[in-house]
């Protein structure tokens, strides 16, 4: 009777970690490939997690080290293996922990701000505070759900809702909603959702567009597909194929600056191969790993940006004049809400094929 079988016992000589992994730090092109992250970063998250998910040695057995249980993590989130996933379940857990506040910090009015300038300078689009969408991750069937995380694609899932900038970094995560619900239902009933509808983000003020002093404040929103309502804070597509010139290219417009979310989920996909099977694990686990996967999105592209958590001053030159005529809207009942959300959307429509008007959007005929 072995505590440790003596072929075990070998591990920190001829094991995998401990001989194939110390080659590939030989080779970064190797070692990126095998982990999706450098050898820097590697090291660089080590000494974040590793204090975190280090065990003690006992009498009976020696513990798995920070650094190996860190690549066997890794592993899975790239393989979507089961055989660790215990393992996966603490380390994606504390991996998210100990990152999320500097690398997916809750957003003050400052960061939306700053937010919104980028989206203006490099898609076009004014007074945005990010893009957002919903992700399905595919899970396995979970013991006696039923339909609740069976999805319209036929498959299990949970839901990913991201809110992503204009640098495709996520700045909201919302993980393990239902499958079955849809996106604007997923919205609905997440914490960022009930916040948005209760004005409790601490959104910037309305503020005027530069070039389009006449048209007033138009507040800040978020851009979403069809399957989100169509808010105050929050538009949405015009509906139907058969559509005027401004609309499409409002509709256009739109559409571009959405697709950040689509990039960033893209990245993601690609980056860690589990969302491209099957995660056969329970949901809880399966949702900390979806979790770990946004917060490394997030670490690999500031770190290695340099930029991390820089906090920029909001366009204060915007925001003061114009008329207030969006904000006197009468904002009580829901015909009123509704003919005010309206009018936000056609504003930016007119402003869209006016002022601020891009040569290679869709043009009215001569």
């Amino acid at each position: 009777m072995h505590w440790v079988l003596p072929i075990l016992q070998d591990r920190r000589s001829i094991g995998e970690y401990h001989r194939l992994v110390q080659e590939l730090r030989l080779d970064d092109h190797l070692f990126q490939g095998y982990f999706r992250l450098t050898k820097e970063h590697f090291d660089n998250l080590l000494s974040r997690v590793g204090p975190r998910i280090a065990k003690r040695d006992t009498q009976m057995r020696t513990s798995i080290g920070p650094a190996e249980r860190l690549a066997i993590c890794l592993r899975q989130l790239i393989q979507s293996a089961t055989t660790v996933a215990n393992i996966v379940g603490e380390v994606c857990q504390a991996i998210w922990d100990c990152l999320v506040d500097e690398f997916m910090p809750v957003p003050t009015k400052e960061d939306w701000s700053a937010i919104a300038d980028d989206f203006f300078h490099k898609w076009n689009f004014p007074n945005c505070l990010g893009s957002i969408d919903g992700k399905h991750v595919v899970i396995q069937a979970p013991s006696n759900s039923g339909s609740l995380y069976f999805n319209y694609k036929h498959t299990f899932s949970i839901v990913l809702l991201a809110v992503v900038d204009a640098d495709y970094l996520f700045r909201v995560v919302d993980v393990g909603s239902y499958g079955r619900n849809s996106d604007g239902g997923t919205l609905n009933n997440s914490p960022f959702g009930e916040a948005l509808k209760d004005g409790t983000l601490d959104l910037p003020e309305d503020r005027v567009i530069a070039g389009a002093e006449h048209r007033g404040r138009l507040p800040h929103v978020f851009v979403g597909d069809e399957a989100f309502p169509l808010r105050m804070n929050l538009l949405r597509p015009f509906p139907g194929s058969n559509l005027t010139v401004d609309k499409r290219a409002f509709n256009y417009r739109l559409s571009r600056a959405r697709l950040t979310v689509e990039c960033a989920f893209g990245i993601l996909s690609r980056q860690w191969r589990m969302y491209r099977q099957v995660i056969a694990v329970n949901p809880a686990k399966a949702e900390a790993c979806v979790k770990a996967t946004c917060i490394l999105h997030n670490f690999i592209r500031l770190t290695r940006s340099g930029r991390r958590n820089t906090r920029r001053p909001a366009c204060s030159s915007e925001q003061d004049g114009g008329s207030a005529a969006l904000q006197d809207t009468p904002r009580v009942g829901s015909n009123n809400a509704c003919r005010a959300t309206f009018r936000v959307r056609d504003t930016f429509s007119e402003y869209f094929n006016a002022e601020g008007s891009v040569y290679w959007q869709p043009q009215p005929q001569p």
